[in-house]
Formats: structure tokens, C-alpha cells, sequence
């Protein structure tokens, strides 16, 4: 009698689920600083200083975003390289100050180690420079928590361009089928929706809009809150084609 060789599948290994995160309102708070740097360059353009409440809402665009809104707030009209040049400064004093009071939302590391803890991975896809991302994380020690960090300059588009989205997802070893996207403003639903991706909205962000208006698939109050939104949206029956 003869045998057959047995015969082994080989095995597919599936793809971590990823979830992506906005950063300033999201994973930091960053308005401190940002609001700080504002009002030190409208001081440079002698202007008043925002309010603190005020400049809060005008975060999450990247720099010129925030000096063009920041600008208007003040009445004050400028040219594209008059703001070029208020960009430069800003960044250039951001770059130095950009962890003196800025800190992770309460509750974040508890909500990160038990998502990982589970086998998912972290990406950043925001509209903020990568490298000033990467000094913000590297000084608040959480770098190393992030498969992919990606900013307006990585791949040349902000949100809500989808492209970005995608192509952080790609780069943290994912797939757009096992992500989930996590932000506080109009530009992450919107980069979400665009990309085919569920996406959870913090009430506790950056956002002239409030989070309940642009109906996000769930809305945490609390970091506390976000691995059970998370393991919702991933046990969710992908739509079919």
C-alpha cells in the first residue's frame, strides 16, 4: 500500500487591525502650545491675543490654517507671503516649546496598552508636519507606541484627502478593512468616509462643529471609553461591494 505525502497548507497570517489617530484634540492636548505660538506671532504682527477658548476652536488645519483663521479672528487681512513668513516663524517657535504643556488626553496610555494588549496596532495620520509630530511624541514618550507616524508632508495631501488615510493604514501594515480612524474634527470624518473606514469622534477635541453634528459612527467622551467603541466598530460585518 502506498501513502500519499501529506500535504500542508501554508498558513496566512492576517493583518493586525490598526486603529489611526488624529493627534492635536485626539491623542494630545496641544492647544496650550499652539495657542501660545499663535499669540506670540500675532503679537510679532501687532495684534491682541486670542482667548484661549477662542484660539482652541481654530486648531486643526496645520500652521497656516491656524494663523489664516488666527489672522481673521483679528481682522486682519495678509498675503500668501506675508503668511508664508508668519508660518516660518511659527514653526520655528513651535518647534522649541512644543511640549512645555502640551499632554495626552486622560485616560490614553490605559486605553493604548489594553488595545494592544489585544493585538492591535497605532498610526497617526494628521494634517500636522511629520517631524514636528515625531519631536511631540518623542518628547512625551510615545513614539514607540506608533507602527506609523504620518503628517501633511508625508505623502504630499491633508485630510480630508483620503490618500493620506489610506497610505498611513498601508505604512502601519493594515488594511482598510481591519481599521478603525479616531479624530475630533470635520477633516477625520470626512478623510474616513472618503477612504471606506468606520470612525470613532472624541467630544472633548478641537472643533468649531460640535462632534454630534458630524455624525462619526461613535462618539467617545473619554479616552476610558475607546477600546470598547473600537472592538464595536472592528466586530461590525463589512459592507459588501
Amino acid at each position: 500500500m502506498t501513502t500519499r505525502p501529506m500535504t500542508t497548507r501554508p498558513m496566512t497570517t492576517r493583518p493586525a487591525p490598526v486603529v489611526v489617530f488624529d493627534l492635536d484634540g485626539t491623542l494630545i492636548d496641544t492647544a496650550p502650545d499652539l495657542i501660545a505660538t499663535l499669540n506670540v506671532i500675532l503679537a510679532r504682527e501687532g495684534l491682541a491675543s486670542l482667548p484661549y477658548a477662542q484660539g482652541r476652536n481654530l486648531i486643526g488645519g496645520g500652521a497656516r490654517k491656524l494663523i489664516e483663521r488666527g489672522l481673521a479672528a483679528e481682522g486682519r487681512l495678509a498675503g500668501a507671503e506675508e503668511v508664508s513668513r508668519m508660518v516660518t516663524d511659527f514653526i520655528d517657535h513651535y518647534a522649541e516649546h512644543i511640549a512645555e504643556q502640551s499632554r495626552p488626553f486622560e485616560g490614553l496610555i490605559e486605553a493604548l496598552d489594553e488595545l494592544a494588549r489585544g493585538g492591535l496596532v497605532f498610526a497617526v495620520c494628521t494634517n500636522k508636519l511629520e517631524w514636528l509630530s515625531r519631536r511631540l511624541l518623542e518628547q512625551l514618550g510615545l513614539t514607540q507606541r506608533f507602527s506609523a507616524i504620518c503628517g501633511a508632508d508625508t505623502f504630499g495631501v491633508i485630510k480630508p484627502d483620503p490618500a493620506g488615510l489610506i497610505q498611513t493604514i498601508t505604512r502601519a501594515g493594515g488594511t482598510l478593512a481591519g481599521a478603525v480612524m479616531v479624530g475630533d474634527s470635520a477633516a477625520d470624518v470626512n478623510v474616513a468616509r472618503a477612504a471606506g473606514v468606520p470612525v470613532i469622534g472624541v467630544s472633548f477635541g478641537y472643533t468649531e462643529t460640535p462632534i454630534a453634528d458630524l455624525a462619526p459612527d461613535h462618539i467617545i467622551d473619554h479616552m476610558r471609553e475607546l477600546p470598547e467603541a473600537v472592538h464595536a466598530l472592528l466586530a461590525r460585518p463589512v459592507p459588501a461591494a
